[in-house]
């Protein structure tokens, strides 16, 4: 099976499970995929847009119904929780939208909202147009990164794989440097 079947046979349902918990990265491949012909531009946002709306609709509903329990088993989330708080008092629309956006906040985000006063009618109003935003901008931060490529390297003979091992290297790097400063960080509050 070449690297076409397999992303064509197996993309869409990766992609959804991926974007139902996180996904930015492998919403950024879906994105690198489509530019080079072996998603559909339209079913990676439609997918990634569906699924990161589902999935966010069920942390808020976990918050709604066992927030406390969570908060109280996971106290980092619980200290985010307070300046959340304190920002959907004064932004709810921007809340609810951005919280994707926010590196640390994905899960803990919904969650944290679903413990709010904020209505469910109206998280899931501004779920979904974040949703929608999240699933077009970060598909296409992939899409462009994959036309630059092209357009750059050229039609060499199986490009995709080392390009999506490079993303794939970058993209744990930064995370890996991200939680090495988070770790430290900790421990120096520690001391």
């Amino acid at each position: 099976m070449d690297v076409h079947e397999l992303i064509a046979t197996h993309g869409y349902w990766v992609l959804a499970i991926a974007c139902f918990l996180e996904g930015e990265t492998v919403l950024v491949l879906a994105g690198f995929a489509a530019s080079r012909g072996h998603l559909d531009p339209l079913g990676v946002v439609a997918v990634a847009a569906v699924a990161g709306f589902a999935g966010d609709q069920f942390f808020f509903w976990l918050g709604r119904v066992h927030g406390t329990a969570v908060l109280a088993r996971f106290p980092p989330v619980a200290q985010q929780g307070e300046r959340v708080f304190h920002l959907i008092e004064r932004y709810q629309a921007w809340v609810v939208i951005g919280v994707r956006f926010a590196y640390g906040l994905r899960i803990a985000g919904p969650i944290i909202i679903g413990t709010s006063r904020i209505s469910p009618t109206r998280f899931l109003a501004f779920n979904a147009i974040g949703a929608i935003i999240w699933a077009i901008l970060i598909s296409g931060v992939g899409y462009v990164f994959g036309e630059a490529a092209e357009a750059m390297l050229g039609g060499l003979q199986n490009i995709e794989a080392w390009l999506v091992f490079g993303l794939i290297a970058l993209v744990m790097l930064v995370l890996f440097v991200q939680r090495l400063r988070a770790r430290r960080a900790s421990q120096a509050k520690d001391r």
